[in-house]
């Protein structure tokens, strides 16, 4: 037989054997059976029902108070509820019990043993089927090695998981004996008067006529030490009602077990929900919020009434964005909260935009080399707003080394206020967090309980177990002799101050009230009470009906999900599919005036439910709230937009003006528009404007005085034809060839006119002309120079009757010319416009805040072959009449025609550079005014000369005069002919030496 293991066989004719348990008090079978013989022989002590020597025994035990097993007898089915099925025997030795063992208990017929075992071992194996040892057992007082309670029996019991008295000397396990008991080290006055809210929210529940009114509420505070091993330690010591819990199995009887509330910490309720969650059990925690908790794969039957760290970092990244805060530091610990809280935040921000300075993770365990190296880093960062996901204790290091450094200005953003309230106990720190903002969940307030807490006393509840360290902490004094009975005075004996029993707690006044919530366990309880009286009711179908007596933990897991109600105070109560409460955030604001202390100022609220998509409603109190900015660059006005800085994240740019064309109408864009191309910017960029169309028009101030100068020039080439028309016959008309002059100036003056199609409003038919025009009578008037000139050169060039040359000096021959060089001109404007014609267009680009209609000239190829043919022919007569400029001629004919040639040359070469550069209808306007001003050199260098002769000076306008001045040069010309050859012939005569 195994240790502390004793099988019997139940026989029966015809009944199936059972197998079942046995839980020996001894250490070993010989114990175990030794003990087992002297109760049989009648070595019990009177009355019955102790079962162990040396041991203290209590009640008689009934038949039917058998042990319950929770695992043994019955494995669960898929659907939660437990079905038949059982475990495999093992023995556990840890701190969570001395000796368990478990084996199957399925039921299955055997036949008879051929062996009987002895009557006293079966009797005794019989009645330790139906005994408590003495570890089930509450007692009175604490001793060495038990846990602390306190308990309250009702119909239905509620257990309770709080951080009263916390372990921090824990040693390593050997495994060689079991672990002694923890020892407390201090003493949490937070923790217990948030387990007394949890009795208060009980004992109103129990007052309530309305809510369970045939059911009293009973209740067992367990104190987890704030640790994993005293956590599960109580755990399964409210599971089995055992001091040394069994694993599986619950001691006598006892009222049901309804749910368990608590932890405070995830890192502890984690372990508790694993353990609770195999068994289905409902755990209700009022301060874990650790988002993995809300994976109901591994934490079947966790639920909590506080948002998840998902939920609170959702909210904080909404009240990040909301303030348009767009540069901020993170400040994270180096624990699964820190990690997780800080990750989501990091991640939606960088979805939404916000750049993260520096994210700076600050170990669990205090390290102050890396605290002040951490606190440097922040000293040289420019983030104005820092997000803290820290413990309270390494919270109040950073700001206490900022302090001493002198460092001010960051405004610190918290999930929770705690902390905050906290680190405000260091003298000044006040001054590092004005300013600083955090969330409140906005949880449900217990009316009543500041009194109920301030009516608190030993001799009130003298099962409260947790009273008297509670009371020596809270007043500073001890109870002399370990007593909780007032002392009547306070007396000090020794340098110890004695509790009298007569200190008040109203006097200890909690600063910051509405922060250092007391009642978060209130609606924890009022969940399982609403849940119980949904599944008592059997309001819905598809429920198993229960009564208070018989009902399994499981089954009220389901109706605690679906729980929707409100509290006594007005809030609303309902979970979601991943059992986490569905509530709002408060925004509080650290505020410190020169008159009053530091204190929070509620400024808003986040509220979940009416979120839009991803979005959370944020609503303000204060339309126009005042808050800081957090940015790496200041934001770009309307009218600039933003450059990235190299090396820098996205958040750090310059503002950088729009250029021409574009617009930024918001601040902060990232590039500018393009404004319509019927619009241009304004001058400041933040918008467009409608464009007006412009025009070279007649009635403008440009545009007339060009019509006028070209009018002007064509009436006196007119009056200059009318002369030659009125002296045809005179010397100076006619040694000109009178035919190419008046075609000449006739061409001129289609010149000056051609000039008027370029103003006004540029149509179809005048984009024809235009050019075309322009080319064709310039072409006509340059190849009648060039004729005049080819006339003058071969005249003088004819020495023989009969030469060749002569025919050339024909009547019809200068008209042959200028028909021939015109005509190809007029070939190529032809092949322009049969291939691709000029055409009115609206230019945009020239002019911003305008639309130009000019003409497009089609062909850019067969407009500069035109103009590069009447160029070609303008520099061809100008080479020639350059040539001839030294011939014999009484009027200087072919002087005249070289300098106005060198003006139409000069003029059309200076055309090209200013035609290409110029926008608009400035464009326009060069064009006319070289057309005006070749046109008047050509006039002005061949026909003023002659006019000046024929109208002022008329007595050089004579035969007579005419051979005197050709005998005149000749003899100039003789003259320098022989002064050459004096000067060239001593030269010559001196070179054959």
């Amino acid at each position: 037989m195994g240790r502390g293991l004793r099988a019997r066989w139940e026989m029966g004719r015809g009944q199936p054997v059972r197998w079942g348990l046995l839980v020996g008090c001894g250490e070993t079978a010989g114990e175990s059976v030794g003990w087992a013989e002297r109760v049989w022989s009648g070595q019990r002590q009177a009355g019955g029902g102790a079962f162990c020597p040396n041991r203290q025994a209590p009640a008689d035990v009934a038949p039917a108070a058998r042990p319950r097993s929770l695992l043994a007898r019955r494995a669960h089915r898929p659907d939660g509820r437990p079905g038949r099925g059982g475990l495999t025997a093992h023995r556990l030795r840890s701190g969570l019990g001395r000796s368990v063992v478990a084996t199957l208990a399925g039921q299955r017929t055997l036949p008879a043993p051929s062996v009987r075992l002895a009557p006293a071992i079966e009797t005794a194996s019989w009645e330790l089927q139906h005994s408590c040892p003495q570890a089930c057992r509450v007692p009175e007082d604490t001793e060495p090695g038990q846990s602390p309670r306190f308990d309250r029996p009702g119909d239905v019991v509620v257990g309770g998981s709080f951080s009263i008295f916390h372990f921090y000397n824990v040693t390593l396990f050997d495994f060689t004996a079991p672990p002694a008991g923890l020892a407390s080290s201090s003493v949490s006055t937070w923790g217990y008067q948030v387990a007394q809210g949890f009795v208060f929210a009980i004992e109103e529940i129990n007052r309530d006529t309305h809510l369970l009114p045939n059911l009293t509420l009973g209740f067992s505070i367990r104190n987890s030490g704030d640790s994993v091993h005293g956590a599960l330690h109580e755990t399964m010591g409210f599971l089995t009602g055992c001091e040394e819990p069994i694993p599986n199995y619950t001691c006598g009887l006892s009222p049901p077990r309804a749910a368990l509330v608590g932890d405070t910490r995830s890192v502890v309720s984690i372990p508790m929900a694993r353990l609770l969650g195999l068994y289905k059990f409902p755990q209700v925690s009022y301060s874990s919020t650790l988002a993995s908790l809300s994976d109901k794969t591994q934490f079947p039957s966790f639920l909590r009434t506080l948002a998840s760290d998902l939920m609170s970092s959702h909210a904080l990244a909404q009240l990040v964005l909301h303030f348009q805060w767009s540069w901020v530091g993170i400040l994270a610990q180096d624990d699964d909260f820190g990690q997780q809280s800080s990750s989501l935040v990091t991640r939606e921000l960088g979805q939404a935009g916000v750049c993260i300075e520096f994210h700076l993770h600050i170990p669990s365990l205090r390290s102050l080399e890396k605290i002040n190296t951490i606190v440097h880093k922040m000293e040289n960062c420019t983030a104005t707003i820092i997000l803290v996901f820290l413990s309270n204790s390494n919270f109040q290091l950073i700001l206490q080394r900022l302090l001493g450094r002198g460092t001010m200005g960051q405004v610190w953003v918290s999930r929770e206020t705690l902390h905050i309230a906290f680190a405000l106990n260091t003298p000044g720190v006040s001054q590092v967090l004005q300013g600083s903002f955090s969330l409140l969940q906005h949880t449900s307030l217990a009316p009543g309980l500041p009194e109920f807490l301030s009516r608190l006393h030993p001799t009130r509840t003298p099962e409260d177990m947790f009273m008297k360290r509670f009371w020596e902490v809270t007043f500073r004094c001890k109870w002399p002799q370990g007593s909780q009975e007032p002392a009547g005075n306070s007396t000090v004996q020794g340098g110890v101050r004695f509790c009298s029993g007569n200190e008040s707690l109203p006097v200890q006044e909690h600063p910051f009230r509405e922060v250092i919530k007391l009642d978060v366990a209130y609606s924890a309880v009022y969940s399982i009470a609403h849940a119980l009286q949904d599944l008592l009711a059997c309001e819905s179908e598809d429920e198993v009906c229960a009564d208070t007596r018989h009902f399994q933990p499981w089954q009220l897991l389901r109706p605690l999900r679906k729980v929707h109600f409100k509290t006594p105070d007005g809030t609303e109560i309902m979970f979601d599919a991943n059992g986490d409460v569905v509530t709002e955030f408060d925004i509080l604001r650290g505020q410190k005036t020169a008159e009053g202390p530091f204190h929070f100022v509620h400024i808003g609220t986040v509220n979940p439910r009416a979120s839009l998509g991803d979005r959370m409603t944020i609503h303000l109190m204060k339309k126009e709230l005042q808050v800081p900015s957090s940015v790496c660059s200041r934001s770009c006005a309307p009218g600039f937009s933003q450059i990235p800085r190299q090396g820098f994240p996205h958040c750090c740019f310059d503002c950088s003006r729009c250029p021409e064309g574009h617009f930024a109408d918001q601040t902060d864009m990232k590039q500018c528009l393009l404004c319509p191309e019927e619009q241009y910017s304004s001058h400041t960029r933040d918008h467009c404007l409608p464009r007006t169309e412009i025009f070279l028009a007649f009635d403008e101030p440009l545009g007339l005085t060009l019509a006028s100068a070209a009018l002007m020039l064509a009436g006196l080439v007119l009056l200059v034809l009318g002369v030659f028309l009125k002296h045809w016959d005179t010397p100076v008309v006619r040694a000109n060839n009178r035919a190419l002059s008046y075609m000449l100036l006739t061409s001129l003056a289609l010149c000056a006119l051609s000039a008027l199609l370029f103003l006004g409003r540029p149509t179809a038919a005048t984009c024809l002309l235009r050019q075309t025009t322009f080319a064709i009578v310039f072409t006509v008037a340059v190849s009648s120079i060039l004729a005049k000139t080819l006339t003058v050169v071969l005249a003088f060039r004819v020495t023989r009757p009969g030469d060749r040359v002569q025919v050339c000096l024909r009547p019809g021959a200068s008209t042959s010319v200028v028909l021939i060089a015109s005509l190809v001109q007029v070939v190529l404007c032809g092949v322009w416009l049969g291939t691709s014609p000029p055409f009115p267009e609206r230019d945009t680009a020239s002019e911003p805040s305008h639309i130009v209609i000019q003409c497009q000239e089609g062909s850019g190829v067969a407009f500069y072959c035109v103009l590069g043919y009447l160029g070609l022919l303008a520099g061809v007569t100008f080479s020639v009449a350059f040539l001839a400029r030294g011939l014999p001629d009484a009027f200087n004919e072919t002087k005249f025609l070289t300098f106005s040639m060198l003006l139409f040359c000069s003029v059309w070469t200076t055309f090209l550079p200013l035609y290409h550069s110029a926008r608009g209808k400035a464009t326009v306007a060069v064009e006319i005014f070289s057309i005006l001003a070749s046109t008047a050199g050509l006039l002005g260098g061949i026909f003023i000369p002659k006019c000046y002769i024929i109208l002022l000076k008329p007595e050089q306008n004579t035969p007579d005069w005419l051979r005197r001045g050709c005998w005149a040069q000749r003899e100039r010309q003789s003259k320098e002919l022989q002064s050459r050859r004096l000067s060239q012939g001593p030269s010559s005569r001196a070179s054959p030496r």
